[in-house]
C-alpha cells in the first residue's frame, strides 16, 4: 500500500485537531477519566502488596485486591480523621481569630488614612459595595461548595473502585496492552510497560515519603517558634507540597494568615522564613534523595502541565499532570521518530555525575534516588 506524504500544514491541522478533540473529551469526561487514571497510580502503589499477599499468603486475587483497597481507606480514614480533630481545635478559636483580624484591619485602615489620605468612611463604602456583591452571589457560592463536597466523595468512591479492578484485572489488562500491538513491537511494549511501572510505583511511594518528613520537619520548626496550630499547619504544608511549584506557595499563604491572626506580624515573618527554609532543603535533598530524577520533567513543561491540568480537572489536574507527563516522556523515549518530545520534555543532555551519599552514622548511609 502507498503511504500518502502530507504536507506540514495538513499534519498541523491535524495534530491541532487531534489535541482539541482530547482536551473536549477529557473535559466532557472528568468525572470517570479523572478517578481512572488517579486509581491507576494508587494500583501501581499497592501492587507491591497485593503480589506478597497472593505469593505468600496464598490469596485469590480479588481477596488480596480487596485487602489491597481497604489497606489504602484505613490509611486514608486516619489521616482525614486527624486532620478534622485539628480543624476543630481551629474551628473552636474562630471567634478569637475574627477579633484579632478584625483588630489588624483596622489598624490597616488607620495606617492608609494617614499615607494615602483616603478617609476611613470612603474605604468602609468601598468594602461595603463588595460585600453587597459578594452576599449576593452567596447562594451560588454556598451551591457550588456543596457540589465540591459531593463531587469529592464521588471522587473517592470511583478511585477505590477502580483501583480495586485494576488489581484484580491487571494481568488480563497487561496482556490486552502487549497483544493489541504488531508481533515484532510486543517486547518494546511490555519494556515500556514494565518500566512505567517501576518507575511511577517509586515516584508516588517517594512522593508519600516526601511528605510525611516534610510534614515532620515543619511540624518541628513551626513547634520550635511557638507558633499556634503546628501540627494543623505542617500537615497542610506537607499535603499541599504534593502538587508542584503552587501547592508549597498555597500552603505558606495559608499559614502565614493564620500566624498572623494568632501571633502577629513577626511571628508570621518567622513563619515565611521556615518554609522557605524547609523548602530549600526539601528541593536540594530531600526530591533528589526520595524521588529521584527519572520522572523530573523541566520545569516549563511541568508548570505548563499545572495550569493546564488546573484548568481542565481543577486540583486533581495539578497533581496527576507531573507522573503522567513522566508516562508520555517514557513512552516518547522508547518509540521511534518520537524521541525529540522525549527530550523536550526532560531537563537536557548533561553529563552523569555521581549519585550523592549522605551518611548518617557509619552503618546507615543514605544514596539518591535513580
Amino acid at each position: 500500500m502507498k503511504e500518502i506524504s502530507l504536507p506540514f500544514v495538513a499534519k498541523l491541522a491535524l495534530v491541532l485537531l487531534s489535541i482539541i478533540m482530547l482536551g473536549y473529551l477529557a473535559i466532557e469526561a472528568k468525572s470517570l477519566l479523572s478517578p481512572l487514571l488517579f486509581s491507576l497510580l494508587m494500583a501501581f502503589l499497592l501492587l507491591p502488596f497485593a503480589n506478597l499477599l497472593e505469593r505468600r499468603l496464598k490469596l485469590k486475587r480479588s481477596i488480596a485486591a480487596i485487602t489491597a483497597v481497604v489497606l489504602m481507606i484505613a490509611v486514608l480514614y486516619g489521616i482525614l480523621y486527624f486532620l478534622a480533630n485539628q480543624l476543630t481545635e481551629l474551628w473552636a478559636d474562630w471567634p478569637l481569630l475574627v477579633k484579632q483580624v478584625t483588630t489588624a484591619f483596622h489598624d490597616i485602615q488607620s495606617w492608609v488614612a494617614k499615607t494615602f489620605h483616603i478617609n476611613e468612611y470612603k474605604q468602609k463604602s468601598y468594602l461595603t459595595d463588595g460585600i453587597e456583591k459578594s452576599l449576593a452571589t452567596s447562594a451560588v457560592v454556598i451551591g457550588t461548595t456543596l457540589l465540591t463536597l459531593s463531587s469529592s466523595l464521588l471522587f473517592l468512591a470511583f478511585t477505590l473502585l477502580f483501583t480495586f479492578f485494576i488489581l484484580n484485572y491487571r494481568r488480563l489488562l497487561f496482556t490486552f496492552l502487549t497483544t493489541v500491538f504488531a508481533e515484532e513491537h510486543k517486547a518494546k511494549v511490555n519494556d515500556i510497560v514494565r518500566e512505567i511501572q517501576r518507575i511511577i510505583r517509586k515516584y508516588v511511594t517517594g512522593l508519600f515519603l516526601q511528605m510525611l518528613i516534610v510534614s515532620a520537619l515543619m511540624i518541628i520548626t513551626l513547634s520550635l517558634l511557638e507558633v499556634k496550630y503546628a501540627i494543623l499547619l505542617g500537615l497542610i504544608a506537607g499535603i499541599f507540597n504534593i502538587i508542584p511549584y503552587l501547592g508549597i506557595s498555597t500552603a505558606l499563604l495559608i499559614s502565614a494568615l493564620i500566624t498572623f491572626a494568632t501571633a502577629g506580624a513577626t511571628q508570621a515573618l518567622f513563619v515565611v522564613f521556615a518554609f522557605i527554609g524547609v523548602h530549600t532543603l526539601d528541593g536540594n535533598i530531600l526530591m533528589p534523595l526520595v524521588v529521584g530524577s527519572k520522572v523530573k520533567i523541566n520545569a516549563l513543561f511541568a508548570f505548563i502541565g499545572i495550569i493546564v491540568g488546573e484548568m481542565i480537572w481543577g486540583i486533581s489536574g495539578m497533581f496527576l499532570c507531573i507522573p503522567y507527563l513522566a508516562m508520555l516522556k517514557i513512552i516518547f523515549e522508547r518509540v521511534d521518530g518520537l524521541q525529540p518530545w522525549g527530550a523536550l520534555l526532560g531537563e537536557g543532555s548533561h553529563t552523569p555525575r555521581k549519585r550523592r551519599t549522605y551518611r548518617i552514622t557509619k552503618k546507615i548511609k543514605l544514596e539518591e534516588a535513580e
